[in-house]
């Protein structure tokens, strides 16, 4: 594999589009799983309790509702692609999740739940998206299938999301999914940490929270500090919005995401350990960390014994999605035919 150049700002390897498509999804399932066990926790709680997660906390390695979710997403688009329509993405729902029965949905968001709640009352889009999380990061954490599908053409992938996320949210929480989907896109071509950034900037009303979420993110990420933890410290300190609640907000999540792939200057192995070891939503923010970096680098960018951990999902969140594996997934995004 060709050494990226040296310099502030990484240059990506050369790979081809099928390559980065199985490092984008791949990179997301590894981000989600290994980030997993720390969601929903404070950097100071992940440190008495793990000391510095370096890796996979367990022999069996799964992903949460966020690869299920991007499977979900990808799979309609694989079907559709740029003729995906609000309908399709509707009856999507309806078929593969809200008319089956419940089953585990273990993992599920708030938003997740309540658009279940509002389609099975009979709600169509856009009102099913009219619920008190339809600012979350549940768009976000399943935006990165499209920026795969339309690599080159971040405009494209933030319009696609747009459609798929007009199911589940609205507002900032429509923003996230686009910044993700638009930097992955970027990314998918080979573009540099710096257009990645620009890219996702450039598809999101400049002055939305979620915009400047990510520039403050950013501008953290890029100074020059002493270790690590200063940086992951600066970083959080600029997003994260002390003493609330609730962790997946899609502003902060995805400003913590880009703040891990700008610190690490693409680098996926340190991207995803930044964005677990920052806390929070973890599982969501390094999935999103890891679509970018694993866009960026291609499949060989992410080490071996990771990408060899990750299986075919459970089913434990959406058993519909059942014995699906992201490779075979990513196969799918990249294929000239749609499905039938």
């Amino acid at each position: 594999m060709p050494a990226p150049r040296k310099g502030r700002d990484r240059v990506t390897t050369t790979c081809d589009t099928r390559e980065r498509a199985r490092g984008a999804l791949l990179g997301l399932a590894v981000g989600d799983a290994l980030g997993a066990p720390a969601e929903n926790m404070k950097p100071s709680e992940i440190r008495r309790r793990w000391g510095r997660i370096e890796g996979f906390l367990t022999d069996r390695p799964a992903g949460t509702d966020d690869t299920e979710y991007a499977i979900f997403s990808a799979l309609l688009l694989a079907r559709h692609g740029s003729a995906l329509t609000v309908e399709h993405v509707e009856r999507a729902w309806h078929r593969w999740i809200a008319d089956l029965d419940e089953g585990p949905f273990r993992g599920a968001g708030f938003s997740e739940r309540g658009t279940l709640e509002n389609l099975r009352r009979g709600l169509a889009a856009p009102i099913s998206a009219q619920h008190r999380h339809a600012w979350s990061d549940g768009l976000a954490m399943r935006a990165a299938p499209f920026g795969v599908f339309a690599a080159g053409r971040p405009e494209e992938a933030a319009r696609l999301v747009a459609i798929d996320g007009s199911v589940s949210h609205e507002g900032e929480g429509i923003y996230g999914g686009q910044a993700v989907a638009a930097g992955v896109a970027a990314a998918m071509s080979g573009a540099t940490v710096t257009s990645v950034i620009a890219a996702a900037l450039s598809v999101i009303p400049m002055d939305s929270w979620t915009a400047r979420s990510l520039r403050r993110a950013v501008v953290a990420a890029q100074r020059v500090q002493p270790d690590p933890l200063t940086r992951e410290r600066q970083v959080r300190s600029a997003v994260v919005i002390g003493g609330y609640p609730w962790t997946d907000l899609a502003p902060e999540a995805v400003g913590l995401a880009f703040g891990a792939f700008a610190a690490a200057r693409g680098d996926f192995r340190t991207a995803v350990l930044t964005a677990v070891n920052m806390g929070r939503d973890a599982d969501t923010t390094a999935a999103v960390a890891g679509a970018l970096a694993g866009a960026a680098g291609g499949l060989g960018s992410i080490p071996a014994a990771w990408a060899s951990a990750i299986a075919p999902v459970t089913g434990s969140c959406l058993p519909s999605m059942r014995g699906h594996h992201v490779l075979e997934v990513a196969d799918l995004l990249t294929q000239e035919t749609p499905l039938p």
